[in-house]
């Protein structure tokens, strides 16, 4: 429940403060004191987006403060404080604070911590609700109409809501994947097509990695083949002494006799210093004749003419062809055509065929179907019972003949619909909130006809209507804050009478805040909050204080007829507030 409430720098009130109690809290005070603005920082403290043309004239910012008592078992509530790291006070009560500039800019906070509004949103509306002037106009609305249906429905309507919402979602991607396969077929055999050619040209030249480079070298060393072999031979006859390459005879002058000689020469010797020159000599005899090697090898590798150069040439035109077709070098083309396989092999993959498509899309189509039928079902057989709830309770607020019918309805659409669903043989709109709408009748006297309430209900009458349906939806159990804006807009007289009893009773169940005009309203209240307006020179200002009984009966008469001051006025609003006392407790 809502404890207190600080507000500083919002519309006509400066700096002001309240308690609430349990039961049944009316506010009241003249047209323009600020009592919607207590109303506009609940909204505050539940989410709604900061506006700041509602911080006062002069103020850089506004300030909400709430304290709200915590019910310890209430799972949810404790679940978004420790994901929020927030702290509850020793006594359980958490304060939730929002703050707006002027420049529109909010901050929330929650138990000491810094919080998005979101998180502020969440754990507010788990403790309020709240009806405004608005509200009422809302429920003209098929979709507020639906959701006041599914809310009274509970778990049944809204196990059945959730698997026809998985079942649309399944749908909608396997119809849009189908969808989207015919529209592409065309392009995808086309593609195919063109991936087939690639493939069949590159495997047509079949690169290898690094070929490309390889190729470039070697062109190098053709480019100038005589000067190369000549640079190679006289290497090779420097340090074999073969100057024909069939010819295994070493000629005198080699590196390879040269060093020979010396190797012999040291085996002469006793000397320790020259013959520890030997194995360095073997090394050496081993490194020349291994670099000898290399050069044969390299010489024997040469082609006997330039024609070999034509060959490389034409090689190397063939994959600069593919380079300039696919990637940057050959490595690029391999990994184009490895990537174009796969690619392939996805458009042909027959996984994903029309074919396995329209089956998905089928199966996707019945499961919604029936989900679509069961939720229907759920909201027909609760449709009866919110009908004969709300009417009894509109019996109770001087509508004693009126009654209202709550029709589940197919949301019939066209073949042009891209979501639409045949159910029972009707083609109807499968949106996210179902396939039906649901409509609101009301038969406001016996023997009138039930209409829509958007033609058959008065201003009173619609709002009677929201609040029977409200007191429906609060159920029996107790805990939560329900805060009405001027619900009793457009009532009077004996029906005014009967809404402030209403009210009073759904305040044994929920913590019931209520801004009203009416004295027959205001009598039935536990507790009386006046806000109070001042005017300056250049402003005005609110207050808010707690009523006693005497502060009552002049407010009461204030607002029966502007008679706080006489006699007359205040027997009044005493025989008023005695009658609303005495039915309270035989209630």
């Amino acid at each position: 429940m809502l404890e207190e409430i600080a507000i500083s720098g919002l519309g006509v009130i400066e700096d002001a403060a309240a308690e609430f109690h349990d039961g049944f809290t009316v506010l009241t005070g003249e047209t323009g004191a600020g009592k919607t603005m207590v109303v506009t920082s609940l909204h505050l403290l539940s989410g709604v987006r900061g506006d700041g043309d509602r911080v006062r004239a002069g103020t850089d910012r506004a300030m909400v403060e709430g304290r709200f008592r915590l019910d310890p078992a209430d799972s949810q509530v404790a679940e978004i404080l420790d994901s929020a790291g927030a702290q509850r006070d020793d006594d359980d009560t958490v304060i939730a604070a929002r703050s707006v500039g002027s420049d529109g800019r909010s901050r929330a906070h929650l138990g000491g911590r810094s919080v998005p509004v979101g998180v502020l949103g969440q754990f507010t509306t788990s403790l309020l609700t709240i009806h405004g002037q608005n509200d009422q106009l809302r429920l003209l609305k098929p979709e507020h109409q639906r959701d006041a249906l599914d809310r009274f429905g509970g778990k049944p309507v809204a196990k059945s809501f959730a698997e026809y919402s998985r079942a649309r979602d399944a749908w909608t991607q396997a119809v849009d994947q189908l969808e989207l396969r015919r529209a592409n077929s065309r392009q995808l055999a086309q593609e195919a097509d063109r991936l087939r050619y690639a493939l069949d040209e590159i495997g047509a030249v079949d690169p290898t990695p690094g070929e490309d480079t390889e190729l470039a070298a070697t062109v190098n060393r053709l480019g100038d083949l005589e000067a190369v072999r000549s640079v190679a031979a006289g290497a090779h006859v420097a340090l074999t002494g073969q100057a024909d390459m069939a010819d295994t005879d070493t000629d005198a002058g080699s590196a390879l006799d040269s060093l020979g000689q010396v190797r012999n020469l040291l085996e002469t010797t006793s000397e320790p210093t020259l013959r520890e020159l030997r194995p360095r000599v073997e090394e050496a005899l081993s490194l020349v004749g291994d670099i000898g090697e290399e050069l044969g090898s390299f010489l024997n590798g040469l082609p006997a003419d330039a024609s070999e150069l034509e060959k490389v040439l034409a090689r190397q035109s063939e994959l600069k062809n593919l380079i300039r077709k696919y990637a940057p070098d050959i490595d690029g083309v391999i990994a184009w055509r490895d990537d174009a396989t796969r690619r392939l092999a996805e458009i042909d993959d027959s996984s994903v065929s029309i074919e396995a498509l329209e089956v998905a899309a089928t199966e996707a189509t019945d499961a919604l179907v029936t989900a679509a039928t069961t939720l229907t079902a759920a909201r027909t057989k609760a449709a009866g019972s919110l009908a004969t709830k709300v009417t009894k309770e509109l019996a109770g607020l001087a509508m004693k003949d009126a009654k209202l019918g709550v029709a589940v309805v197919p949301d019939e659409s066209g073949e042009s619909d891209p979501r639409s669903l045949v159910v029972g043989g009707a083609r109807l709109h499968a949106g996210s909130g179902g396939v039906d709408r649901v409509e609101f009748t009301l038969a406001a006297h016996s023997g009138a006809v039930p209409l829509a309430i958007t033609k058959s209900a008065s201003g009173g009458e619609l709002s009677r209507v929201m609040l029977a349906l409200e007191v429906v939806l609060a159920g029996p159990g107790g805990g939560s804050t329900m805060v009405f804006d001027e619900v009793d807009a457009g009532v009077g007289g004996r029906a005014a009478v009967e809404i402030g009893k209403r009210l009073a009773a759904l305040a044994r169940s929920h913590q019931v805040i209520v801004v009203t005009h009416l004295p027959q309203v205001a009598a039935f209240a536990d507790n009386h909050l006046l806000i109070g307006k001042s005017t300056r020179a250049s402003s005005v200002t609110s207050s808010v204080t707690t009523l006693d009984h005497d502060g009552r009966i002049a407010e009461l008469a204030r607002m029966l007829a502007g008679l706080g001051d006489s006699d007359t006025g205040r027997a009044h609003a005493e025989e008023l507030l005695a009658t609303a006392e005495s039915e309270k407790a035989t209630a």
